[in-house]
């Protein structure tokens, strides 16, 4: 396979190729693109991330982020296409420019019912949830989403340390998975485990009620324990959230 070439972008027509990349992954209703063209010429010209991903001279997969007031990068959208490890190729290019300037916090938001995001971020990059953020944009229109409340967990990538790893000691579980639907229950251990739907995309199209009931229950148990103080720590082989309630606040 040819080799990845990762570089900042930095003209109107790389962006107007970046934009259509977007409208290609996500097919947003037109007006409600993830970022629009003038808007990528501005948050580089202001000292934000824009990146592409090139294969063979052609753009495959795309980053922009921007800097916040506490010294942070937030990735706002990263989008690639699928089946070529372009995902984490960004990623560690998007780590090397924030180190370069002194930056070692990355974040960026994503769907707590997205299995393999959240093993991406959990598990490949080390990444932590911070904050629980219900319907944080709304509701969303486009082929991807369907429609559905967008409750997103704010996601945590520490450059200067590494992961701490988790225990299962003293496990129950908060959400389980019964005959493809969630299940509430007490969630009164030090270690909570909180399952995910294995496809929440195909859930949304083929049983919106089990898609709005998964929807619920992790905002009700995730959402909850995170707004009580408890920290998720990892994120297991087989889908689970894993909460510790030992913690109270975020990490220093």
């Amino acid at each position: 396979m040819t080799s990845l070439e990762i570089r900042e972008l930095g003209t109107l027509p790389e962006y107007a190729e970046l934009f259509r990349l977007f409208d290609e992954i996500w097919h947003p209703e037109p007006g409600n693109p993830p970022v629009t063209v003038e808007l990528m010429k501005v948050i580089s010209h202001v000292g934000g991330y824009v990146a592409g991903a090139f294969r063979g001279g052609e753009l495959v997969g795309g980053s922009v982020g921007l800097p916040t007031a506490d010294r942070a990068l937030h990735s706002h959208v990263t989008g690639a296409r699928p089946g070529q490890g372009i995902g984490v190729e960004l990623k560690r290019h998007q780590r090397a420019w924030a180190l370069g300037r002194g930056i070692t916090r990355i974040t960026w938001t994503f769907d707590p019912l997205v299995r393999r995001n959240a093993r991406f971020n959990l598990v490949k990059l080390g990444a932590r949830p911070e904050e629980y953020l219900e319907s944080f944009y709304g509701v969303m229109a486009d082929a991807i989403n369907e429609g559905d409340e967008s409750d997103r967990l704010l996601a945590v990538w520490r450059l200067d340390r590494a992961a701490e790893p988790y225990t299962l000691e003293g496990a129950v579980a908060g959400v389980a998975e019964r005959d493809g639907r969630p299940v509430v229950t007490a969630a009164d251990g030090p270690v909570v485990l909180v399952a995910t739907p294995p496809d929440i995309e195909t859930l949304r199209r083929e049983d919106p009620a089990a898609a709005k009931a998964w929807r619920l229950a992790l905002r009700e148990v995730l959402g909850g324990l995170m707004g009580a103080g408890a920290r998720v720590t990892g994120f297991t082989a087989d889908g689970n959230y894993v909460l510790n309630r030992s913690h109270s606040g975020h990490p220093g």
